[in-house]
């Protein structure tokens, strides 16, 4: 990426507030990232060990739970640091880097949840062929399409960024190096990457939104002409944690990206950001474990075995003995 600004760093404000709140806000975002790292790495855990979740769904969810350990990853610990830190400032490159791989997974995760949503619309509209259709290798070209179509579009977004011209004031009324803050630094003709970002952020967000309605379409007008009322309850629970996942996700994202880029930093953007970057990947584990069976059922058993094996370990010899007559 050609670097033509003539500044080195620049500034993060993030939660400037008193020593007291800013301790409660700490605790808080440390937390939730424990959390959230603690849960998607469950998730995958299970997914993996478990021959019963070897199913393109779950294949689907141990790709989206390895994305979001990234996506919480890019700007958490950057916050946290700041909270702490004297010194608020991050440099230039720095700063790219950051807002080049956030867009990346943002982007990847739009596309990962449309393939998810054809994924439920195969398996409900088309159940006889489902399984010659969705096929592993598929599943892996698909997910590779979502990876790389996400770091692509990325990649293009932030290069037109960082040949912007920066001249000052360098701070940024945000917690990470977010687009529409650093896009409001710049001090020359910004009007090719604006309308470059625009167009690509329309195209990442609206073209998978449209496959996710027209899945949904199809398997909701499929649901409805089902005889048994057992049958629909079934169909809809498969699709019920993957539609929530989504209102969450675009709800947020179009209210952010889905506009002309040069809006002026205001706080409610912070609040709105602290949504979808990091409370969002901390909701999904959860959102997937309560509402479906499959994995609910998988989870109990390791908690069970994991007990037992624990109460077979720690009885003493004398106890074993007694249970062995």
């Amino acid at each position: 990426m050609k670097n033509q600004t003539t500044i080195s760093e620049f500034i993060l404000l993030g939660f400037s507030y008193g020593l007291q709140v800013q301790t409660i806000l700490f605790l808080a975002f440390l937390i939730t990232y424990m959390v959230t790292i603690t849960e998607n790495a469950i998730i995958i855990f299970v997914v993996n060990r478990n021959h019963h979740l070897h199913k393109p769904m779950y294949y689907f969810l141990g790709n989206l739970s390895f994305l979001e350990i990234w996506y919480i990853s890019v700007t958490l610990p950057r916050l946290l640091f700041g909270f702490w830190s004297q010194s608020k400032s991050i440099s230039f490159s720095s700063c790219m880097t950051q807002l080049y791989f956030f867009i990346s997974l943002m982007c990847t995760e739009c596309v990962l949840l449309a393939v998810m949503a054809y994924d439920r619309y195969l398996a409900v509209c088309h159940p006889l062929r489902y399984p010659a259709i969705m096929t592993h290798k598929l599943c892996f070209q698909l997910s590779v399409f979502s990876w790389a179509g996400g770091f692509s579009i990325s990649l293009v977004k932030v290069s037109f960024i960082s040949r912007l011209t920066f001249c000052g004031p360098q701070v940024i009324n945000h917690f990470f190096c977010d687009i529409s803050p650093v896009l409001n630094l710049s001090c020359t003709d910004m009007s090719l990457a604006e309308t470059v970002d625009f167009a690509l952020a329309l195209v990442i967000l609206l073209v998978p939104l449209l496959i996710i309605v027209f899945s949904y379409y199809c398997i909701v007008s499929t649901i409805l002409c089902m005889p048994s009322a057992q049958g629909r309850r079934k169909a809809f629970s498969t699709c019920t944690s993957h539609f929530t996942v989504v209102i969450v996700f675009f709800s947020a994202t179009l209210f952010m990206y889905a506009r002309p880029r040069r809006i002026h930093p205001f706080n409610l953007n912070k609040i709105v950001s602290i949504f979808y970057a990091v409370f969002t990947p901390a909701l999904n584990p959860l959102i997937y474990c309560l509402r479906n069976k499959e994995v609910k059922k998988v989870l109990r058993k390791i908690i069970s075995t994991s007990c037992s094996a624990h109460h077979q370990i720690s009885a003493s010899p004398k106890d074993r003995a007694v249970e062995g007559q």
